[in-house]
């Protein structure tokens, strides 16, 4: 267990260091077993610009589950409408390490279609 997520971190820490290089802003995502985080955190990576979760009552009130692709799907909605009051257009997607499958994919996909671009 905690090789995985040692190889994890490592995965995450190149793509940080490549998004940090480009200068862009970046979406960042987080899974636990339970719930799904999202921020979008300023390109000197000092500030959070916008963040969603499914510890909020307001995504959690429709959803059966917070661990679902459907409360994925609910983050990267939200998480897009807040970037874009922000005035966030495009961004940079920090899966954290995690394989772009799954839950990940359907939280980055929804983000889309709700009008963030990347």
């Amino acid at each position: 267990m905690l090789n995985r997520k040692i190889a994890r971190m490592r995965r995450a820490r190149k793509t940080r260091a490549q998004i940090h290089r480009l200068g862009m802003t970046r979406l960042s995502v987080h899974r636990s077993g339970r719930h799904f985080y999202a921020q979008i955190i300023a390109p000197e990576g000092d500030r959070v610009l916008a963040a969603a979760s499914t510890l909020q009552k307001d995504l959690r009130a429709g959803l059966k589950s917070t661990s679902s692709k459907a409360a994925a799907a609910a983050v990267g909605k939200a998480i897009a409408e807040r970037g874009k009051d922000a005035g966030v257009e495009k961004v940079a997607f920090d899966r954290s390490g995690f394989a772009y499958h799954g839950c990940i994919k359907e939280l980055a996909d929804a983000a889309r279609e709700a009008g963030l671009k990347f």
